[in-house]
């Protein structure tokens, strides 16, 4: 089975709401970062390792913050592959990055298909990158299997919501509000229309994220999305010095 249709098959197979947890690599010290990741990927469905990166576009304070302390502990692209593949035996859930594009043309796109498919990583959330500007991203990961995961946004309209989750490998990322993470909680009122429109356009699992800090949370968006994402919650979880896994699990229902 091809990495993207594994990932896809895990979360639909996850009790739901399935749970995609984010971290971002390296964080909070990079000599934990395999500790910290296997714990995490022992609890939630799937795992989003975010790369550290300096102009983010959708990242609010808190992974920000988790990003700028990474990059001055040394943490690259190139780090994050190493240690990945360092592991004996894989993980527990499937593994995406989710990084913004220079890092990824820095580092060449076969090169960056060809040593993520080894280090074990399904797919790629690629926020600042266009499908309509996607085709090389997409001909260098077809090769490997790898997914590249769209996002859409209560914005969108809704042909080009149809033709993203069509376009969508692994799932459908779908955000719950306009803005950056971390911010708002839980579900907003007008969403349920939103995530039905985003359930019926797309044949693979949608996770929605943005918010996401309580049980009620994830009860609230698992009621109309197959998955949910938690990032800047479980960000300031390692930041408090709590387990991760313990967090994670206290969310679900």
């Amino acid at each position: 089975m091809l990495p993207r249709d594994a990932l896809a098959e895990a979360l639909r197979a996850a009790p739901r709401p399935a749970m995609v947890a984010f971290l971002t690599a390296g964080y909070p010290e990079p000599a934990s970062f395999l500790d910290v990741l296997t714990d995490v990927a022992n609890v939630a469905d799937a795992v989003e390792i975010g790369v550290p990166f300096t102009d983010p576009m959708a990242d609010g304070v808190t992974i920000q913050r988790s990003s700028h302390a990474a990059l001055s502990k040394g943490v690259s692209l190139e780090w994050i592959l190493n240690t990945l593949a360092e592991r004996d035996g894989g993980f527990a859930a499937p593994l995406l990055l989710m990084s913004y594009l220079n890092p990824l043309l820095a580092f060449g796109l076969d090169a960056l298909a060809e040593r993520s498919a080894q280090a074990g990583v399904s797919g790629f959330i690629v926020p600042d990158l266009p499908f309509e500007e996607s085709a090389p991203m997409r001909a260098a990961l077809a090769p490997a299997g790898l997914a590249l995961v769209q996002l859409v946004t209560p914005a969108t309209p809704r042909d080009r919501l149809a033709l993203l989750c069509k376009q969508s490998q692994g799932f459908v990322y779908a955000v719950t509000r306009t803005g950056i993470t971390g911010t708002g909680s839980g579900l907003p009122a007008e969403s349920a229309d939103y995530l039905a429109a985003v359930a019926a356009a797309s044949d693979l699992p949608v996770c929605a994220g943005f918010g996401v800090r309580t049980r009620e949370h994830v009860e609230a968006i698992g009621a109309h999305a197959d998955g949910v994402i938690v990032g800047s919650a479980l960000i300031e979880a390692l930041e408090r010095g709590e387990s991760p896994a313990a967090f994670l699990k206290a969310l679900r229902p």
